[in-house]
């Protein structure tokens, strides 16, 4: 007697109506993430990004739908790969692990199966941080490629392309007593009287090279990022007597250009430059790249340099003097 399989149901093959009774809110820049999954591990993940954070304001939320389903190997799946198409954005790394992102509803509905989320990691940066910065960035705030550091009560903008410096220079800024935002990611406020922006304050990403500039990161794990690229993940309350701020306001924006045979010193950019810089990094969708170049018109007013250096002492004593406005 010939033993027939039962046939997949379209609801069971399209995991559209699976039960999800867990969930938390998370604040991620301040800003309410809900989560919605069936898997305790994920909200267990978020609570470690984000779990001592608290909000700045509440009258909006993004939501994450997470559904996590059974199998997998061991091994960590691929990097995702990321594609849009107007408001819909998808992370995918294969079959069993993806996600779409609606950035106009503010809505992202993810798909993981077990052993994935056994790789904390991995699930946090690719698809928790992935979908919900993705998804702040294009409601909230605009997301530029940029550290923040401030000194006397003035707000910079370290930008430059990848490999520029923004870390290490904001964490040695941070180490020479300055008050430390963000490391390579600041998110511009929207309707706000001044420019300001929010970042994540709380933890510091290196690049593996960063080792030999600073003797403390020795040891250190890597983390797998975007395009494979490792990094060295350190909360900032592992050193003691850092300054930290979540938000700023904004007073200068300064590129980085750094060279073995610079000695040191700032250039001031042409009115216009340097929004004409950032907005390359735009999400290329005209609908939202019109709410971010909105935004981003609170930046004309703020000075843009060029800052050329050697090292880091060249480096701070050119941003001192720039935040003393000497």
């Amino acid at each position: 007697m010939a033993i027939t399989s039962k046939p997949v149901t379209a609801e069971e093959a399209l995991l559209c109506n699976m039960e999800l009774p867990l969930r938390g809110v998370f604040y991620p820049l301040g800003f309410a993430v809900e989560i919605i999954t069936n898997e305790q591990a994920v909200l267990d993940v978020a609570n470690d990004s984000w779990g001592s954070l608290r909000p700045r304001q509440i009258n909006s939320m993004v939501q994450l739908r997470v559904s996590v389903s059974a199998g997998g190997g061991s091994e960590c799946p691929p990097t995702p790969v990321t594609r849009a198409n107007r408001y819909l954005f998808s992370i995918v790394a294969d079959a069993d692990n993806q996600a779409i992102l609606d950035l106009k509803a503010g809505f992202a509905s993810i798909w993981l199966n077990q052993a994935t989320v056994c790789h904390s990691l991995y699930l946090r940066y690719y698809f928790l941080e992935g979908a919900a910065y993705t998804l702040l960035s294009t409601s909230a705030a605009t997301a530029l490629h940029a550290a923040c550091v401030s000194r006397h009560g003035r707000g910079i903008l370290l930008c430059g392309d990848s490999g520029a410096g923004k870390s290490s220079l904001s964490y040695a800024c941070a180490r020479a007593g300055w008050t430390y935002t963000s490391d390579d990611a600041s998110y511009l406020l929207h309707n706000t009287d001044h420019p300001r922006v929010v970042g994540n304050s709380h933890q510091i990403r290196f690049r593996p090279t960063a080792k030999t500039l600073f003797p403390e990161l020795e040891g250190r794990a890597l983390t797998p990022r975007a395009e494979g690229k490792p990094s060295i993940e350190v909360p900032t309350s592992e050193f003691p007597g850092l300054i930290t701020a979540s938000e700023v306001r904004i007073d200068f924006i300064v590129y980085l250009n750094r060279g073995p045979s610079e000695v040191g010193e700032l250039i001031r950019l042409p009115d216009g430059v340097a929004i004409e810089r950032i907005r390359e990094d735009f999400y290329p969708i005209d609908e939202i790249r019109a709410v971010h170049d909105k935004a981003v018109q609170m930046l004309s007013g703020v000075l843009a340099y060029e800052l050329r250096y050697r090292d880091f002492d060249q480096a701070i004593g050119q941003l001192d003097r720039l935040a003393r406005n000497l």
